[in-house]
């Protein structure tokens, strides 16, 4: 096997990891801003995917994963949120948690009630994603709760 094919398959599931981070960072500026999703996603794939800010070559991002985690985030999210509600304590629906953590669960939802990813990658992929926005803080280690509730609820075959 040549050098190649394990730099291929790295630099895919970097692409991947970076298309979710933007797809957080979109559905977040859209709840914050009212744009629709077609201006958020044409600015994200137009302006942060490998673009370059202050020297700092942004992250090649995967625009198919990226679409598709904005599309079924807002075509499911009111299947998400009732899952995201289920896993939150009951004093703290969907609504009254921090917006960056609800874009992350519509993210994250989107790409467990899709079904092509194992449960346990999605998971992984966005506490990693919780960490990047909350490296000191707690919100990891909840987001891994979260997200497990709502993986057995989405797919318990995979479970």
């Amino acid at each position: 096997m040549s050098d190649a094919a394990p730099t291929r398959k790295r630099d895919r599931r970097q692409m991947k990891s970076a298309a979710r981070l933007y797809a957080v960072q979109a559905l977040f500026q859209m709840e914050h801003s009212g744009l629709t999703i077609d201006t958020v996603r044409s600015e994200f794939e137009t302006h942060r995917f490998g673009a370059v800010y202050d020297g700092e070559e942004m992250a090649e991002g995967d625009v198919d994963l990226f679409r598709a985690l904005l599309e079924g985030a807002v075509e499911r999210q009111a299947k998400i949120d009732q899952m995201t509600d289920r896993a939150l304590v009951a004093k703290w629906p969907i609504h009254r948690i921090d917006p960056t953590l609800r874009a992350l669960f519509r993210a994250a939802g989107a790409e467990l009630t899709a079904g092509a990813t194992p449960p346990k990658v999605v998971i992984v992929e966005f506490v990693d994603v919780a960490r990047a926005f909350f490296p000191e803080g707690r919100e990891p280690k909840f987001v891994n709760a979260v997200l497990d509730h709502m993986a057995r609820e989405a797919r318990p075959e995979a479970f």
